[in-house]
């Protein structure tokens, strides 16, 4: 790689931070609202890449996984008193032990029947937290949940919450680059293109697929965490099916597995129908016929679109930068 081509990804990386750094003093607690959810949703969407858009197992169980994030932090903080990132904690143990027992039907199923599976397990969290009141509140929900304060500082609002949200998610892009562009990357991608060659060239499949499903569920569990400090009240009318539809359609929209497109899907899907509340009871109408048009028309998704437009751009970076 040349020198040109390094300093160019720096360059922007480090001019993106800094647009970010200086955001809350720009935007009202409206878009900071958005901008806050949308951080949220970038690591959920970096997670459910490494099963879904690398090794090509259809996760639909991202709701549930997220609620049991979010209410395992919402519980240990309330009920039990614990400290914020004691909680974590758990929830990092949480999400090794839901991937792992997620991950280890998808070695018998496959395509429509896993989907199915993980619909179901998204379905029985829902139930299960809906109907166990004394514990989860039901449907009235958890309230009073402490934000995840720093032993220094004490969070006020979205305003301030925003950095500490940056903070994991510049993080969790860091940790799925690396992971993406990894030999460990290739062979998710290689299991996703022809899982019988791979076994053929000694790649344990298995041992990958489990992995996977516990690296997207680490990711979600997280970001329940990170969801249930930022609103401080949950309930299980949050976490549906067609919220795991939304983080599909991110993936799907912003390239597959891709960690740039993950961030541009995500930001679309979470941007677009804030913008087009205007339109009343049709934004939902307008905004399913957007992604339905990007599906057909841009089926690898946008990320890999834009970059090849780019090309061009790219190359008289390259040629400035030798000269």
């Amino acid at each position: 790689m040349t020198l040109a081509k390094q300093k160019k990804p720096l360059f922007l990386s480090v001019a993106a931070l800094l647009a970010l750094l200086f955001l809350p003093l720009c935007v009202d607690m409206y878009i900071q609202t958005v901008v806050n959810k949308l951080l949220i949703n970038i690591i959920i969407v970096l997670g459910l890449n490494f099963i879904t858009g690398l090794t090509g197992q259809m996760n639909l169980g991202t709701a549930g996984i997220w609620a049991l994030g979010a209410y395992t932090y919402g519980i240990f903080t309330t009920d039990l008193g614990w400290n914020g990132w004691i909680a974590m904690i758990i929830l990092i143990l949480l999400g090794i032990a839901v991937g792992r027992s997620l991950g280890y039907p998808s070695l018998r199923l496959g395509g429509f029947y896993l989907s199915l599976t993980t619909i179901g397990f998204s379905e029985i969290v829902r139930l299960l937290i809906t109907n166990i009141t004394w514990l989860t509140g039901g449907v009235i929900g958890l309230n009073y949940i402490p934000k995840l304060d720093l032993p220094f500082y004490k969070f006020k609002g979205h305003g301030d919450y925003y950095y500490l949200l940056l903070f994991f998610t510049v993080v969790a892009v860091l940790i799925a680059h690396k992971i993406v562009n990894s030999k460990w990357g290739r062979a998710f991608k290689s299991i996703r293109d022809n899982a019988e060659a791979s076994e053929a060239c000694g790649i344990k499949v298995s041992t990958l697929k489990i992995q996977a499903f516990t690296l997207a569920s680490l990711y979600a569990c997280l970001a329940g965490g990170l969801y249930a400090g930022m609103v401080v009240y949950i309930n299980p009318t949050t976490f549906t099916i067609p919220q795991a539809q939304n983080y599909i359609a991110m993936l799907m929209i912003g390239g597959i597995g891709s960690v740039p497109g993950n961030i541009l899907g995500a930001t679309l899907v979470t941007v677009l129908p804030e913008l087009l509340r205007s339109l009343g009871d049709y934004y939902w109408l307008v905004f399913c016929s957007l992604c339905l048009t990007m599906a057909v028309l841009v089926p690898d998704g946008l990320y890999p679109l834009i970059k090849k437009a780019l090309a061009p751009v790219s190359g008289l970076w390259g040629r400035r930068s030798k000269a």
